[in-house]
């Protein structure tokens, strides 16, 4: 008799597990596929700007405001290339760069705040925020950070040097490398996006959100943020926001989430998301952790409060 009970449980617990997958997996395929249509073409874009010299163009004219707060002109070339790409760009850029500690480090923050702001823009905007003042918050606030980092850090500013970005490359080469990487990450978000869906419907299913969710809801409170973002939070900074787009959409397309607190929750992690993966890659360079991670929690956190008093002065 207890082992057919057991059995039963243990049947009922796979068909739990079986629904969950099956709902989980045409909405993550969606989502995944959503990603690719914008990822691949942007990211080959961008491997043409690159190599035909676009972005240093472009680096050019923008390095005048760089200076202006106190960087180096060829943090222009590292914060264009992050703009259009990634935080593995980034990587590549600066150690091609001669640049000391303490320049490196604000720079890389200023490139933790903006970077990816085709894709990551897209995923704010189908949660509820508008994609202009998205990129304009992130801009500004990555400024303001490099602002104040360069006031604050003992030391000086140097002038940089750029020693090699790979331009003897042949053209066929470089396109080789694109097509190894982008193939990586085309399978990395058709598998992260589903299996990290299927991973909260699981944790839905079996009500263990709200045990993940408890111990953050005094650090919600010190954020700004409802207890109904709380989930989607933990998402963005683990995995980011483009392998946490689904859960973050999902959330929103539920009603679990408001797209009046998802709004609030993007002015957070469009400033400070990513916390684990994206800083332990400068460790490589060797640039501090504390520096990396904590001016973009605070950044974040006045952003989420500056918005909340916005809306507060427009209900009066």
């Amino acid at each position: 008799m207890k082992e057919t009970i057991v059995e039963q449980k243990k049947l009922r617990f796979l068909e739990r597990i079986h629904i969950c997958i099956k709902e989980a997996l045409p909405q993550g395929l969606k989502t995944a596929f959503w990603l690719l249509k914008i990822t691949i073409p942007v990211s080959f874009g961008v491997l043409l700007l690159d190599y035909f010299g676009g972005l240093e163009f472009i680096a050019q004219y923008t390095s005048p405001v760089f200076k202006l707060i106190g960087l180096p002109g060829v943090a222009a070339i590292v914060i264009i290339t992050s703009i259009f790409t990634n935080i593995y760009s980034v990587i590549a850029v600066l150690t091609a760069l001669m640049l000391p500690l303490r320049d490196g480090t604000i720079i890389a923050v200023m490139c933790l705040i903006s970077h990816g702001f085709i894709i990551e823009t897209a995923v704010l905007k189908k949660t509820g925020s508008s994609p202009v003042r998205m990129i304009l918050l992130r801009l500004i606030a990555s400024f303001i950070v490099g602002w104040g980092l360069n006031k604050i850090m003992p030391g000086n500013s140097s002038s940089g040097e750029l020693l090699n970005l790979n331009k003897q490359l042949i053209f066929s080469e470089v396109l080789f490398n694109w097509f190894y990487l982008i193939s990586k990450t085309v399978i990395k978000i058709l598998v992260l996006v589903n299996l990290l869906l299927i991973l909260q419907k699981i944790l839905d299913e079996f009500g263990l959100i709200k045990w993940l969710e408890r111990p953050l809801k005094p650090f919600m409170k010190i954020f700004g943020l409802p207890e109904q973002t709380t989930f989607s939070w933990i998402v963005a900074n683990t995995l980011g926001l483009a392998y946490g787009s689904a859960v973050m959409i999902n959330q929103v397309n539920d009603g679990k989430m408001k797209k009046k607190q998802a709004d609030l929750l993007n002015h957070h992690i469009s400033l400070s998301h990513s916390q684990f993966e994206d800083p332990l890659l400068f460790l490589t360079l060797g640039y501090s952790l504390p520096w990396l991670i904590l001016p973009r929690i605070f950044i974040a956190i006045i952003a989420v409060w500056l918005r909340k008093l916005e809306l507060f002065i427009k209900i009066r």
